[in-house]
């Protein structure tokens, strides 16, 4: 049984791997009285801002926006240790924003991990947001007196000032991004103020658009738009061109996620969220709030938290916006958080993540020992009966009924439950695939380097570097040193076990390592060495126990 158990469990794993624009806008009608002069009382927007905004307080709308036809497109960069994000003024939009703490590839000089504007479909850049009748249109081109911000480690937050007219509405705007130097997060105020002497009505939105990556499935982690509605992180999956999804007003965030990175915006009161993938691959989830009436020299003001930030809890929770909510491990996410938190835990005092896969293998195998011992146990015991049940096997050959009795009289008779080894082996299962998932899409481990050769615990284990391809092997090319490794200490322990009566299931069995060997061979190397460790300590254990019932 436990044979049939652990073939089960390869053949579930393999299935488990195998398995594993929003409408066109319409036309916005011109209010008849175009030139109804600006008026903000004391205290309002202009007040609180610098530059731009002055410059309209008491300007006809008219005035105003023959000057913005003059307006060319600009673009502003914000850098600070942690980042560095390129604004254009159509909008305005965040057109990059590259993550200066993370690199492609593991070479000191390999560029950083950006993400780029989306040059196909309408819209702005990766992130836009604004108060519209319809949210996509023509975005506006905003004036802006700020040069590019330098922010350094300790210095105090700085401002970005965009305004002017959106023509969508007629209505003055000013948007206001601020930046922390030791966060990832962005602050974004829009204050819309109403000229005309007719309401305006529109709603607050704001939008993220990504390129969908060439290759959009993977082992390990979803990748595509999430939404959080306060209680649960959801997954909305897109899987062809025009699918789109559309969810009520009860979404506290959305966001764009991969392996390792994530663009969330949330607003400071839920939205309703609309996603869709475009034909030609673009991911755009816009977040809109209800829609609002601005009366006659009025304003209405909306915030939002914008949110480019690596894959980290502890990175993502210092945003006070549930964004770490974000970082799920589907249905074993109840075992894999507690296991990544005692992962960090050994890395933050031994300084190696590789040391800490090691001793989290360890842990594991300490609480599991109990059962373990009883499974180790009931496979010596059956052992023991091999030659007995081998007997009967050829003596009832040809009567199956009859060899399954006289074999449940033989386990009555030395007291063994051929079941019983089978239990402890299942109940492992979750905490496998819980490890596979966090092993798999950790971005600590991104890059982390364990020993020798194991320079990135994120990519496979290779040693040398070869020029030609070899077949089931991903790029790059060389010797899987370690993957080798633990496909023997598969044949070693299986040799340990006793082996199936059935001559189709032994050799089914002597071929479970090989199908291991090759399984695993693009897997990160960090969950290698998790298996591998594994393997090793179940030998131990396995050793010390037939030793003990020999005794």
């Amino acid at each position: 049984m436990e044979k049939r158990t652990l073939l089960a469990i390869v053949l579930s794993f393999s299935v488990f791997l195998l398995w594993s624009h929003i409408f066109p806008p319409a036309p916005v009608e011109q209010p008849a009285s175009t030139t109804q002069e600006i008026t903000i009382s004391p205290g309002g927007p202009a007040d609180n801002t610098k530059g731009a905004a002055d410059t309209y307080t008491q300007q006809p709308v008219q005035t105003v926006i023959d000057h913005q036809q003059s307006i060319t497109r600009k673009t502003i960069e914000v850098d600070t240790p942690l980042y560095k994000a390129v604004f254009i003024n159509e909008g305005p939009s965040i057109k990059s924003f590259r993550f200066k703490q993370y690199r492609k590839t593991i070479s000191d000089d390999s560029p950083f991990v950006e993400f780029s504007a989306p040059e196909s479909g309408l819209g702005g850049g990766l992130v836009s947001a604004g108060f519209a009748p319809m949210v996509i249109g023509t975005l506006p081109l905003l004036e802006t007196s700020s040069a590019d911000i330098k922010l350094n480690a300790g210095d105090p937050p700085e401002k970005l000032v965009f305004s002017g007219i959106d023509p969508r509405t007629n209505a003055m705007v000013v948007y206001t991004y601020s930046f922390d130097a030791g966060r990832y997060g962005i602050d974004l105020t829009i204050e819309v103020m109403n000229p005309m002497t007719t309401p305006v009505t529109g709603s607050f939105y704001a939008s993220i658009r990504k390129m969908k990556p060439e290759d959009s499935s993977g082992y390990y982690s979803y990748r595509g738009l999430i939404t959080y509605n306060g209680r649960k992180m959801e997954e909305q999956e897109l899987k062809k061109s025009g699918d789109t999804k559309n969810i009520e007003g009860n979404i506290s965030w959305a966001a764009y996620k991969d392996d390792y990175f994530i663009i969330a915006v949330a607003p400071n009161t839920p939205a309703a969220f609309q996603g869709k993938l475009t034909a030609d691959g673009l991911y755009s989830g816009v977040m809109i709030e209800q829609a609002t009436s601005i009366p006659t020299d009025s304003k209405h003001s909306s915030d939002y938290t914008i949110c480019f930030s690596p894959n980290k809890i502890s990175t993502l929770s210092v945003e006070e916006r549930q964004f770490e909510k974000a970082i799920d491990f589907g249905w074993t996410d109840i075992i894999a958080r507690p296991l990544l938190y005692i992962l960090l835990f050994f890395e933050k005092y031994f300084g190696n993540y590789g040391i800490s896969i090691i001793l989290l293998t360890v842990f594991i195998k300490i609480i599991f020992w109990p059962l373990s011992y009883k499974s180790y146990k009931s496979m010596g015991e059956m052992k023991k009966l091999q030659p007995r049940l081998t007997k009967l096997r050829e003596k009832y050959k040809d009567n199956k009924q009859l060899m399954n009795q006289e074999m449940m009289n033989l386990y009555r008779t030395y007291k063994v439950n051929p079941m019983s080894g089978c239990f402890p082996m299942l109940i492992q299962i979750p905490v496998f695939f819980a490890l596979f998932r966090v092993l798999g899409s950790t971005i600590e481990l991104r890059h982390a380097p364990f020993i020798l050769w194991i320079n990135d615990l994120s990519a496979p284990d290779r040693l040398f570097s070869f020029p030609f391809s070899i077949p089931l092997m991903s790029p790059p090319y060389g010797i899987p040193v370690m993957t080798l490794l633990m496909g023997a200490s598969m044949w070693f322990q299986q040799k340990m076990s006793p082996s199936p009566g059935d001559p189709s299931q032994a050799r089914i069995m002597m071929l479970l390592p090989v199908i291991f060997t090759f399984m695993f061979i693009n897997f990160p190397s960090g969950l290698v060495l998790y298996w591998f460790v594994s393997n090793l300590l179940s030998i131990a254990q396995q050793y010390y126990v037939t030793k003990k019932m020999s005794n």
